[in-house]
């Protein structure tokens, strides 16, 4: 569960809604300081159980450096609604709300962290040609390891549940397993409110349909690199979901350029926005000046 340190948005930016053509979606927005924007727009897609505040420490550097950043929250996802219907999660949907939104907005570089980066990278082979891609914290294929046991427990709790009792059976999980877990790692109030009031927003059937594609998913590397993007893995030294060699093994074979953020698990864009802030930008810019169209 990915979790911010503070909820105040940074000077010159906003809450607001992207409309598209596959709906509205919540969004944070933030503007370069003065002027019109010289550089791509960035759009940055969340993980599983996130949303659009996981990048608030991001949005202030990304868009100092003079470019527009736009973080959204998926379908389903906290304060963007979604149906009752699995099938409105799968891989197909998902990515085409992405192409919508990129269209919409005009995006330049696209980013996904987690099962965000798994999402983006459907769009991709959808047939969305972003100037660049960056893949945060995100693997070749399905999440390994405690946190893949961890869905697998939760959605074994959850089978067999009717649809309109899923929200109460998941208030179950809140109170019994991740509220705990948030106030043993001294998470503010304000902040658990917030853990709360997301994690109990969420429409259930997408918890349930986007955890089942997250242990799941195929290997698609060799299809993604063959869309020849300019494409960065960047993911913390101490990831505890996708382990840093299979990240990194996976930027090889996708011919992407990998950076390792030094002290940073799962986070980075939480755990060390500065470092990882500088990395993108340095990446986005590259991609402008070697001929990517903004």
């Amino acid at each position: 569960m990915s979790t911010p340190t503070s909820l105040e948005l940074p000077d010159r930016a906003r809450r607001t809604t992207v409309s598209c053509a596959r709906g509205t979606f919540a969004a944070l927005e933030a503007f370069p300081a003065s002027g019109a924007c010289e550089l791509g727009t960035a759009l940055l897609v969340p993980g599983y159980t996130g949303s659009k505040e996981d990048f608030i420490a991001l949005l202030g550097p990304l868009s100092a450096a003079g470019r527009r950043v736009i973080a959204i929250d998926i379908r389903g996802q906290y304060q963007t609604p979604g149906p009752d219907d699995p099938a409105a999660y799968d891989w197909p949907e998902l990515a085409a709300d992405i192409s919508a939104l990129a269209k919409a907005t005009d995006t330049t570089h696209l980013l996904g962290h987690s099962f965000g980066g798994l999402v983006t990278r459907e769009a991709v082979l959808a047939g969305y040609t972003p100037a660049s891609l960056t893949l945060m914290s995100s693997g070749p294929d399905a999440l390994p390891g405690p946190r893949a046991e961890d869905l697998r427990a939760m959605l074994a709790y959850l089978d067999g549940t009717p649809t309109q009792d899923l929200k109460a059976k998941i208030e179950e999980i809140w109170h019994g397993a991740l509220e705990p877990q948030a106030i043993e790692s001294g998470v503010s109030h304000e902040i658990l409110e917030f853990l709360k009031d997301r994690m109990l927003t969420n429409n259930p059937v997408g918890l349930v349909t986007m955890a089942t594609e997250l242990i799941t998913a195929p290997d698609k590397t060799k299809a993604l690199a063959a869309r020849d993007i300019p494409t960065l893995v960047l993911y913390g030294e101490d990831d505890n979901a996708w382990p840093p060699t299979v990240q990194a093994e996976m930027a090889t074979r996708v011919g992407a350029q990998n950076f390792c953020i030094p002290g940073a698990t799962h986070n980075p864009n939480v755990e060390a926005p500065a470092t990882t802030a500088h990395a993108l930008t340095q990446f986005w810019t590259t991609a402008e000046a070697n001929g990517a169209a903004v």
